[in-house]
């Protein structure tokens, strides 16, 4: 079973965030969070926050088991972007853009095993103290 979990707006150029998205492609959900841990990258810390939460959906909605989560695909699109002017030679503005990056995830894993509610024997006993 697939658990999606997405990060839209991450104000953080695409190209940046694929560099460190294709480090834990394919990797399981413990180990990706030890390595982005100790990734010097600031989009590291958003890709932490998104397995995280998608682990979490997987946990708690899905029922699945967390150390058996699999990250199936991580995918890293462009977002909007943000026109801004940056001052020039001889009072111009200048136009740049802020790229903003879009970030799905997918995970997989084993569903846990619901346990049945036990039925209780009823005393039919009566006491009398």
């Amino acid at each position: 079973m697939i658990v999606k979990a997405a990060a839209m707006k991450v104000r953080i150029s695409p190209r940046k965030v694929g560099i460190v998205a294709s480090l834990v492609r394919g990797r399981s959900v413990n180990d990706a969070l030890v390595i982005l841990a100790n990734t010097p990258r600031k989009s590291a810390k958003p890709i932490i926050k998104l397995v995280e939460s998608a682990k979490a959906n997987a946990d708690i909605n899905n029922k699945m088991r967390p150390d058996t989560l699999k990250i199936a695909s991580i995918t890293v699109s462009p977002g909007i972007r943000y026109k801004r002017m940056r001052p020039g030679a001889q009072g111009r503005g200048l136009p740049f853009q802020r790229r903003t990056s879009h970030i799905y995830i997918e995970l997989d894993g084993e569903k846990r095993l619901v346990k049945k509610p036990t039925s209780k024997k009823e005393n039919t006993e009566i006491k009398n103290d």
